[in-house]
């Protein structure tokens, strides 16, 4: 199993950037397709977006895309996530996830998950 630490989370007005990062440990993350998500309070956990290898191909949901990236170093054994022109709605823990099989948009196919780190966006 890989283990996964999520750390960036922070205050920010709408409109700024914050980057998350998804430290992996246990195994190297080149071999997982791996996934981000957020829940907010009283909701299901979304999905954000994925990659499904370093550099390959990336899934976005509609609310963020344009907005968020996904992207991962593999020396460093990180994912990423660059969220660009925060909205007040994206105020949620966020997730980071490895994936085992299934579908990329459901938090099911994943089999490892961090703590969270906490988003929050003002008006």
């Amino acid at each position: 199993q890989v283990q996964l630490v999520e750390s960036g989370g922070g205050l920010v007005q709408a409109g700024g950037s914050l980057r998350l990062s998804c430290a992996a440990s246990g195994r190297a993350l080149s071999g997982y397709a791996m996934g981000w998500f957020r829940q907010a309070p009283g909701k299901e956990r979304d999905f954000v977006a994925a990659e499904v290898w370093s550099g390959g191909s990336t899934y976005s949901a509609l609310s963020v895309k344009g907005r968020f990236t996904i992207s991962r170093d593999t020396a460093k054994n990180t994912v990423y996530l660059q969220m660009n022109n925060l909205k007040p709605e994206d105020t949620a823990i966020y997730y980071c996830a490895a994936r085992s099989s299934g579908s990329y948009y459901s938090p099911g196919a994943y089999h490892s998950w961090g703590q969270g780190t906490q988003v929050t966006v003002s008006s």
